[in-house]
């Protein structure tokens, strides 16, 4: 081979590979990475709008009594949490998870629902969001153990008849679903997920065809790399498909028809991946995180419903 092809092809094959990093890179920063994130909507959960299907929930999680919690996460991170105890005296406890590049600010909807069912709230800023250190987003993996924290700390405060359930929404589905294959207490009684990915490793290869039209490979076991060197770990291991197939915990599985972020076929992935007392439902005409608003009367009958049937002494009325 003559020595100017010879360099030719290793100059094409370090130009490749420059550029293949600097793409990992931008990945990382643009996923993973604590930063402004431009693909999300500006709306904020926070304001009332116009017209706003939320605005009685927003309303009263702006007027009711709030404490600050906070915890040191097996990695010494400072985390915050928002309690929002109930006004009658009561051991049960709900810890609701917020998603992706969101905070506690954010779920005044599902605060309110879980409330009006008698609930004492705990609702985590993960870590890297809202008023919780951390300079990486862990995609609910991280987050696990943090929530097993958050657990063992009600416990301990409250007593061991707390009765404890777990609530997530989208990156909060797949951090419950995660801690779900966790060695838990036997205070932990329920999980609802709502729009949660089945793996992290399908979500990022879903968004990069989404969003940039490239294909997984080699883009996402690179990302992948450079999320173990920064973050701590790869995507690969973040499954909370391979979390429920080790839960015996009782799991309903919620998602709308009409999600195009994090695709309504993994709903179906995850429900027969778990192996324990488990239900599904799946939310006619609703787009990601609108499960709830497309038809709220069936939404919360569907709750109500799963954990008549999986929380001691629980008898919420539901209407025929």
């Amino acid at each position: 081979m003559k020595k100017s092809v010879k360099w030719g092809i290793l100059g094409t094959a370090g130009l490749a590979a420059s550029a293949l990093a600097y793409a990992s890179a931008h990945f990382y920063k643009t996923a993973v990475g604590i930063n402004k994130k431009e693909f999300i909507d500006e709306y904020t959960m926070e304001e009332i709008m116009p017209d706003d299907p939320w605005t009685d929930e927003k309303e009263w999680y702006r007027s009711v009594n709030k404490e600050t919690l906070t915890i040191r996460s097996t990695d010494e991170l400072t985390l915050s949490g928002m309690l929002i105890p109930h006004d009658e005296q009561t051991k049960k406890f709900a810890i609701i998870a917020h998603g992706y590049g969101g905070s506690n600010r954010d779920m005044a909807p599902w605060a309110k629902l879980y409330f009006d069912l008698g609930f004492n709230l705990l609702i985590p800023d993960a870590r890297g969001h809202g008023s919780s250190e951390g300079n990486y987003i862990g995609f609910g993996w991280h987050e696990r153990k943090d929530y097993v924290s958050w657990i063992e700390k009600l416990i301990a405060d409250y007593g061991e008849d707390s009765e404890i359930i777990l609530y997530g929404l989208s990156m909060g589905a797949a951090t419950v679903m995660n801690v779900s294959g966790e060695t838990l207490p036997h205070n932990v009684k329920a999980i609802i997920e709502d729009c949660g990915y089945s793996s992290v490793t399908k979500e990022m290869a879903h968004q990069l065809k989404s969003m940039y039209k490239l294909p997984q490979y080699p883009f996402i076991p690179m990302t992948s790399l450079i999320t173990k060197v920064k973050a701590g770990y790869w995507f690969g291991e973040a499954s909370p498909e391979e979390q429920v197939k080790k839960s015996s915990t009782p799991i309903l599985f919620i998602h709308g028809d009409d999600d195009d972020f994090v695709p309504t076929h993994m709903a179906y992935e995850l429900y027969h991946a778990a192996k324990g007392p488990k239900d599904l439902y799946i939310a006619l005409g609703a787009k990601h995180g609108y499960a709830y608003v497309a038809d709220k009367e069936l939404y919360r009958t569907r709750v109500k419903y799963f954990l008549n049937t999986y929380l001691t002494n629980a008898n919420y009325p539901i209407a025929v």
